[in-house]
């Protein structure tokens, strides 16, 4: 592993406004106020833009950070942002989110998740950096039977177009570390929750039907399992990916071997969805969202699986402990309190 310092670098991180990208944005620019922090973002309304600009708000405090708004299908405009700033790590964390969407509306991934990731490899072909990290997926297991899911595991039966999507981008990262010595690193994030976190992740949804008095629907009669990641320990995952890289290295044959690598990113402890949505409500009624005696019973509703879905996400993280010395750790309660806290706080006023 090629050790990668961030002291005095130029960083992209696109979907600088999302759940994921503000939080790692957030750490960068603290631990490593000598760098400077580019973030990239469309805005897209796919959930409350109100929510990507007040993540957006608090990233503009800091003087080491620039954001840039546009599309990262837009090719002449993620070249020339390269150009501009040569930059030496890129974080790539812009997607088209969402499993169920991709039902629906599956232009939007092909040119958010296909093209917009063809660009950045693009230009990091032809702008070199030290490290390209990007965004992939838990999904990419599909309904693999076995558990936990290893990144030596064959993932060829992808269930949704979000995960062919982000298998997709693994594919292409491989040919061009393995074409153009790209180092690059994938991480597979296994369902990310948290503090201003993403509307249409099922804890936030459910916490915005149940003030309303509406039903939630537990899907698969509550017999979903779910590797729940807490969002720092994803950050604290990807900061340190970004600091070692894979190494450049020639093979037999005199040609490079790809600087290529992936890992998964999860909690290693799935959660019954049932076990999930009681420590939430309890979590509610502790932070003052909801009152002390709701009848979370009369707002429960058991469905059957939603196309898409898998039963199952069980993450090996062995890889990411050997490599990085890092295994995410919050439990699923602390965790969901600091949801619920942040969202009486948010909420409050508006």
């Amino acid at each position: 592993m090629e050790k990668v310092s961030l002291e005095n670098k130029k960083i992209l991180i696109t979907g600088a406004a999302g759940f994921i990208g503000s939080n790692l944005a957030k750490r960068v620019l603290k631990e490593f106020p000598n760098s400077t922090v580019v973030g990239f973002d469309s805005m897209n309304d796919y959930y409350d833009v109100s929510l990507k600009e007040y993540r957006l708000k608090e990233l503009e405090t800091y003087s080491n950070f620039k954001f840039v708004k546009g599309n990262l299908a837009d090719k002449n405009l993620i070249d020339s942002l390269f150009e501009e700033n040569k930059f030496d790590v890129v974080v790539n964390l812009a997607a088209q989110a969402g499993v169920r969407y991709s039902i629906t509306n599956p232009g939007a991934y092909i040119e958010a998740n296909l093209i917009g990731f063809y660009n950045i490899l693009e230009a990091c072909r032809n702008n070199p950096v030290e490290h390209l990290v990007y965004a992939s997926s838990s999904s990419v297991y599909g309904g693999n039977k076995k558990v936990p899911f290893s990144t030596d595991d064959k993932v060829d039966n992808p269930v949704s177009l979000y995960a062919a999507t982000k298998k997709s981008n693994e594919l292409l990262a491989h040919s061009y570390s393995k074409l153009y010595n790209i180092p690059s690193t994938g991480l597979r994030f296994f369902t990310v929750y948290g503090p201003a976190g993403r509307p249409d992740m099922a804890y936030f949804g459910f916490t915005n039907k149940l003030i309303k008095g509406e039903k939630i629907k537990i899907f698969n009669f509550g017999n979903c399992k779910r590797d729940f990641t807490y969002v720092d320990d994803i950050v604290e995952g990807v900061l340190r990916v970004m600091q070692g890289a894979p190494e450049k290295k020639n093979g037999e044959d005199g040609l490079p071997i790809p600087p290529y690598a992936v890992y998964n990113i999860g909690n290693s402890n799935p959660e019954n969805l049932l076990d999930f949505v009681n420590i939430l409500q309890e979590e509610l009624v502790r932070a003052g969202v909801l009152p002390e005696d709701y009848d979370f019973e009369a707002h429960k509703e058991l469905v059957a699986m939603q196309p898409g879905d898998v039963p199952v996400t069980y993450a090996d993280t062995t890889p990411l402990e050997r490599d990085y010395g890092f295994k995410p750790n919050t439990s699923l309660r602390e965790g969901l309190r600091k949801f619920a806290e942040w969202y009486k706080e948010y909420y409050k006023n508006k």
